[in-house]
């Protein structure tokens, strides 16, 4: 997952909006979100199937996601490295990241949210930093939480998600989740575009690295709705994994 975007309105009737984009190498085997682990019941998420764990996890229980995103630094020293796929499960299950040796991880950002806070955490293969994401629109890239708008991808759909109106947590079928799907599906933007969030490059060797899935949850208390699409340029192809309420 290249790009995360949240909406935090503390005191709205849905506090919490999340879209996650991932891009992935189009050849790097997965399944769709379910209830894939039996040491974590109750987590819908998708299945990397390279090395078992997640890049978005979500607990209706709770409610709660946790999302993760690579990151920028220092990378692991692959004698102990350990897949980051795991810790979107431990945080979801948790509702605390896990206190685990961060020197054996690649460089992350891991966001958790609730419908009470959003908490980002990130670490760049030296130092860990978090807090509290204050309430608005944000955007979270490779780089980190995007403050400014001094990149495309933010300047061009930070405004666009803030105008939005908003999801429901409890109700699907009024069209209030139009608008963020439609964003999320990439806007009509084409893929080469500087601005795009649905991307797709050729990369030598033939390998073809682009937007692979597409999620989108919404948070209130005692209720938690979670979308998904694998087919991420078509607003069509949008289906409930968690239904709302």
């Amino acid at each position: 997952m290249c790009t995360v975007i949240v909406g935090f309105d503390p005191g709205a009737e849905t506090p919490v909006v999340l879209a996650g984009v991932r891009d992935e190498l189009v050849t790097r085997p997965w399944r769709p979100p379910a209830a894939h682990w039996p040491g974590f019941p109750g987590l819908f998420g998708g299945l990397d199937l390279s090395a078992g764990g997640t890049w978005l996890a979500a607990d209706p229980a709770a409610p709660r996601v946790a999302a993760l995103l690579n990151g920028d630094g220092r990378p692991a020293d692959p004698a102990g490295r350990r897949s980051r796929g795991d810790l979107p499960l431990r945080t979801a299950a948790a509702g605390v990241p896990p206190e685990v040796d961060l020197s054996r991880y690649d460089p992350f950002h891991l966001l958790l949210a609730t419908p009470d806070a959003v908490r980002l955490w990130s670490w760049d293969g030296e130092r860990l930093a978090g807090g509290d994401l204050p309430p608005g629109v944000h955007m979270i890239v490779n780089a980190g939480w995007a403050r400014g708008d001094d990149h495309p991808r933010v300047a061009y759909f930070r405004p666009l998600f803030a105008a939005a109106s908003r999801p429901s947590a409890r109700d699907a079928g009024n069209g209030s989740w139009d608008p963020w799907r439609e964003l999320t599906s990439g806007a009509g933007l084409a893929a080469a575009d500087p601005r795009a969030l649905v991307v797709r490059r050729e990369l030598p060797g033939g390998q073809v690295w682009g937007t692979s899935s597409l999620t989108l949850a919404a948070l209130a208390p005692g209720a938690l709705r979670y979308e998904f699409s694998a087919r991420p340029a078509d607003v069509s192809a949008w289906y409930p994994v968690l239904p709302a309420g």
